[in-house]
């Protein structure tokens, strides 16, 4: 850079001093035609050199005034050289003149070599850091992505491979020991994968802790997988940095193509398989598996759609009626949610609620059928006064701290008397914190709803806890109801209406899908029932119907006299 600035201030001093030989070269007649004494014959010549030193203050704004004086110096010199009136000196002045320009030849080809080395470099460099990542020296994505579109799109007989390589818990070690170890760990690793791959393939990292290996002309499948393991092992081998010793484990997604595939799909594949090893466990290699992948795939869009539903209000509730065996009319209904999807129609609660669950959506959509279910109760009470509506509570909503505070805002919104509304609980929902579930359930009662235990006999220790929590109903599984027929005496039903009536506890027959099991039930004295032999699960609208329909009956029965 020195020698170049040099350069370029030498340069400008030949340049002025031509611009001022040229002033002189012009004005030298002059000079000539004045005789006399050196002060005479010198006069023209320093009003050059001021004009020309006046010339090149404005010369920077102007260049075509460096050039003018020149080109008139040599027009005039040889009009006069032509006319033999050229003296000596001007003769000596142009030689100087042109050996001058032969020097400033010399030095701009030496700058211009200058400048093309310095652009050399620095284009050299901005490659560099355009195709390197700045921290560990391998490749970046840029890199990755122009080699991978290369090698697939050479036509050949041969598979590539890459390699996704994500560094387990690099986040919680980057907190604990600072950046700066964290960026050591980081190039150690660069370092290995790139010591464990042939010269051919590619090391680049992706982001962050995720590195990934492109593997071109692989004649086995298997091969890539080894190169995934090979890596995993070099890369759970202790690591010292700035004299910390640590141990990391890595996980590894492989995805191999033939080159149909562009290099964003095989690279999603790679993270798909990447995905499947941290699910696992972390520390291992796991090869893109398509079924899996369609499962993931159908998951998330499962996932968007039930957040889509919420937003858009698909769900609905539907009601199963209660009936009273004697008579079997219906006394109250059970609210169940159902999803009226816009493709594939009503979607029973048992291709959604689990997944709802684990995406912690369960208290939100429970929320809105307590509410909705609570609207509809007093509706029906209008009419049928004393008409009970259950509601069932999942496990999220149990553990809600706010749980008691919003059923009681419910209550106060809706105007339904607290005595008319059941809340249902799983028994192994309710004996998974027997004391915890045994407070909230207390604090529940006290706003003076009833609590009913459902699927009752299927969970464990039953007898032995159920005195703990405060239960007002039990529901028999629909496993017992069905197995009555069989059975001969009923004796599985026999016992929980039995433990029932030991704890005073009303009990509630599910699952009843004929006659034969409604007329067991009646034998055993279990006063209610639900199930198909008597209605499904529908609409608000049909359980209305419902209830006319019984009403009627019930006016156009005689008295008896």
């Amino acid at each position: 850079m020195a020698r170049k600035a040099l350069l370029d201030r030498m340069r400008r001093v030949v340049d002025d001093g031509i611009v001022l030989a040229s002033l002189v070269l012009l004005v030298w007649p002059a000079a000539d035609a004045a005789g006399g004494t050196w002060t005479t014959r010198l006069v023209p010549v320093a009003a050059a050199l001021c004009l020309g030193l006046a010339m090149l203050l404005v010369a920077p704004e102007r260049p075509i005034l460096r050039f003018a004086p020149t080109a008139a110096a040599l027009a005039v010199s040889g009009i006069r050289h032509l006319q033999g009136e050229l003296a000596r000196g001007a003769i000596w002045l142009l030689l100087a003149m042109a050996v001058t320009v032969l020097a400033r030849r010399w030095i701009g080809a030496g700058s211009d070599k200058a400048l093309i080395r310095e652009m050399t470099t620095q284009r050299a460099l901005l490659v560099r850091q355009a195709y390197r990542d700045p921290l560990t020296g391998v490749g970046n994505r840029t890199m990755f992505l122009e080699r991978a579109e290369h090698e697939l799109a050479e036509a050949s007989r041969t598979m590539t491979a890459v390699i996704v390589v994500d560094l387990d818990g690099f986040r919680e070690l980057n907190d604990t020991h600072g950046h700066e170890i964290g960026d050591g760990l980081l190039r150690a690793a660069a370092d290995r994968l790139a010591a464990n791959v042939r010269a051919n393939d590619v090391v680049a990292r992706l982001d962050g802790d995720e590195f990934v290996v492109l593997l071109p002309g692989l004649e086995d499948e298997q091969a890539a997988v080894a190169v995934a393991e090979r890596v995993l092992t070099e890369l759970h081998r202790p690591i010292e940095v700035d004299g910390v010793r640590m141990t990391i484990r890595a996980s590894a997604g492989v995805a191999l193509t033939d080159g149909g595939d562009g290099i964003d799909h095989v690279l999603r594949e790679a993270d798909q398989a990447l995905h499947r090893a941290k699910l696992d466990g972390g520390g291992a290699v796991r090869r893109f598996d398509p079924e899996l992948f369609a499962l993931e795939e159908q998951r998330r869009k499962a996932e968007g759609d039930i957040i889509r539903a919420l937003d858009l209000g698909e769900f609905e509730v539907h009601y199963q009626p209660i009936v009273d065996l004697d008579g079997e009319h219906t006394v109250g209904v059970e609210a169940l949610i159902r999803w009226q999807h816009p493709e594939k129609g009503l979607v029973p609660p048992g291709l959604f609620l689990e997944l709802a669950e684990q995406l912690g959506l369960l208290p939100r959509l429970g929320g809105w059928v307590l509410e909705e279910a609570c609207r509809q109760a007093v509706h029906w009470q209008r009419q049928f006064p004393g008409f009970e509506m259950n509601v069932n509570l999942s496990a999220s909503q149990l553990s809600n701290p706010n749980l008691v505070a919003e059923v009681r805002a419910v209550l106060e919104r809706t105007g339904l008397d607290p005595e008319h509304l059941v809340l249902e609980l799983t028994e192994s929902v309710a004996l998974v914190d027997l004391v915890e579930s045994a407070r909230i359930l207390s604090e529940l009662k006290e706003l003076g709803v009833r609590i009913a235990l459902d699927d009752f006999g299927t969970g464990f220790s039953s007898l032995s806890h159920l005195s703990a929590l405060p239960v007002d109903v039990v529901k028999i599984d629909r496993s017992f109801v069905q197995a009555m027929p069989e059975s001969g005496g009923a004796s599985v039903a026999e016992a929980v209406l039995h433990i029932a009536r030991t704890f005073n506890l009303a009990p509630v027959a599910e699952g009843v899908e004929d006659a034969a099991q409604a007329e067991w039930l009646r034998e055993l004295a279990c006063s209610r029932a639900q199930g198909y032999h008597f209605a499904k699960p529908m609409p608000a609208l049909g359980v209305t119907e419902l209830l006319d329909k019984q009403a009627d009956s019930e006016r156009d029965i005689p008295l008896a006299g």
